[in-house]
């Protein structure tokens, strides 16, 4: 949070629980463990800060422990997103064998440091999803609610 001017206080959309809707949530979830045991990931959409559109990406590494994502793709969805009146609100990948934290790779390769990053664990006896804001070389812990 931040004082304004004004004295009012500011509260940035990154410090408040991001939306996520149970479709995008089952979503991401089945798209997952679809591709285990390789990462998955996506990018989400939505308005007003909400998530309620998912982009299933090809991840480009085929990997266990690493993703990334082709640019042509993901330009293509960018194009989408824009034309249905949505902006980016946030990526996501699995942790097939890691828990749902940021690795440092995570972080080095954050591009984005106004959306939530969202990391999807399937190590453990049920899935856990943990979300992220990444500034810099930090990982901070942001809570989600589902609608």
């Amino acid at each position: 949070m931040a004082a304004a001017g004004d004295g009012a206080v500011r509260v940035s959309p990154l410090e408040i629980a991001l939306p996520i809707s149970r479709i995008v949530w089952r979503e991401m979830l089945n798209h997952c463990l679809t591709e285990q045991p390789f990462e998955a990931c996506g990018l989400l959409s939505g308005r007003y800060g909400r998530v309620e559109t998912l982009w299933r990406m090809v991840n480009m590494d085929r990997s266990p422990d690493s993703f990334s994502m082709d640019s042509r793709q993901i330009q293509q969805v960018f194009q989408i997103i824009s034309n249905r009146g949505e902006q980016l609100v946030g990526i996501y990948h699995s942790h097939p064998t890691a828990p749902p934290y940021p690795s440092s790779e995570d972080i080095a390769y954050s591009s984005y440091t106004d959306v939530a990053y969202l990391i999807l664990s399937l190590a453990g006896p049920k899935p856990a999803l943990g979300c992220f804001h990444i500034k810099g070389m930090h990982a901070l812990p942001r809570s989600f609610v589902l609608f």
